[in-house]
This record gives C-alpha cells, sequence and structure tokens, in this order.
C-alpha cells in the first residue's frame, strides 16, 4: 500500500536515515584505516562517534513520537559507501587516496544534510518540536563536519601545492 500521508513519509525518511547511520558506522573505520593523514583519520574516528550518537537520538525521536520505523535499506548510503571502497580500491595510499576519501566523504554529508533539513521540516509540520529539535541537532553536526572536511582538503591542497614548488 502507498504512503498517503507526511506521517507516512517522515516515518519513512527517518527509516532511512536510521539505515544510512548503521551503514556508516561499519564504512567509517574503513575509510580511517585507509587515510594515510592523520587528521583525516581523526577527522573519521571523531565521525563515527557522532554517528553514534545520531543513531541514539534518531531512537529519541522514535521514542517521542512514538512512531515506529520500518526495517528498510537506505540503497542512496548503499552507493555512497561503495564508492568510497571503490576510492580505497582504486588509488595507493597517500595524498591522492586521502583526497578521493574526502570528496567521498563529503558527498555523504551532503546527503545526510539533504535528509536532516527535510526531516526537521517534516517534523515541524507534524508538530513534532521535540523531534524537530532533535534533527536540528543532528543537521548541525553534519554542516560541522562537512566544513571540518572543507578545511582538511584545503590544507592537504596547500600541501601539495607547496610540495610541487
Amino acid at each position: 500500500m502507498a504512503s498517503k500521508t507526511l506521517q507516512d513519509l517522515f516515518i519513512h525518511s527517518l527509516s532511512d536515515v536510521y539505515s544510512a547511520e548503521k551503514q556508516l558506522t561499519k564504512a567509517l573505520p574503513k575509510l580511517a584505516r585507509a587515510s594515510s593523514n592523520e587528521q583525516l583519520k581523526q577527522a573519521f574516528q571523531q565521525h563515527l562517534e557522532e554517528t553514534n550518537g545520531q543513531i541514539e537520538r534518531i531512537d529519541k525521536v522514535v521514542e517521542v513520537t512514538g512512531f515506529k520505523l520500518k526495517r528498510i535499506k537506505c540503497v542512496a548510503m548503499e552507493g555512497l559507501v561503495e564508492e568510497g571502497q571503490e576510492q580505497i580500491e582504486d588509488f595507493e595510499q597517500g595524498p591522492i587516496r586521502d583526497a578521493a576519501l574526502i570528496g567521498a566523504a563529503q558527498k555523504v554529508e551532503h546527503y545526510e544534510i539533504a535528509t536532516y533539513g527535510t526531516l526537521a521540516t517534516l517534523a515541524k509540520q507534524l508538530g513534532q518540536e521535540e523531534a524537530m529539535n532533535l534533527l536540528l541537532e543532528t543537521l548541525q553536526e553534519e554542516k560541522s563536519t562537512d566544513e571540518k572536511l572543507t578545511q582538511l582538503a584545503k590544507a592537504q591542497l596547500a600541501e601539495e601545492t607547496k610540495a610541487a614548488g
């Protein structure tokens, strides 16, 4: 049966991002191990801790709304994780792979930013203010992580440009 309400859309989207975050908890340690840059490794490890907190926050959203998650797999995250794995396989460990990993990680962040922004808007429309605030908290974390990755990319590029002469 097709979903018909904003609540159905909210539940589907929340279930989807729950799956995405679970997949990310498995992918982030692989990205950290594949990186040769210590700051990038630390960024991936820190994001793993944040991701676990975000999963707990989704559980809290479920608790405050009384909605039940569906068991679905986020195919978008599955593709993004697969792309990150391809970067690991396609490039030798070093600065080029690190740049590729940053790019792959930012694609994930942008997907999550879009998702959490939509979920917060849906929660507001549904009158679920506490859920909205929890989702906005996660949205801010995702934006912050994206900014950290941008700064790492800029620092790495500056370093490589200087080394190239």
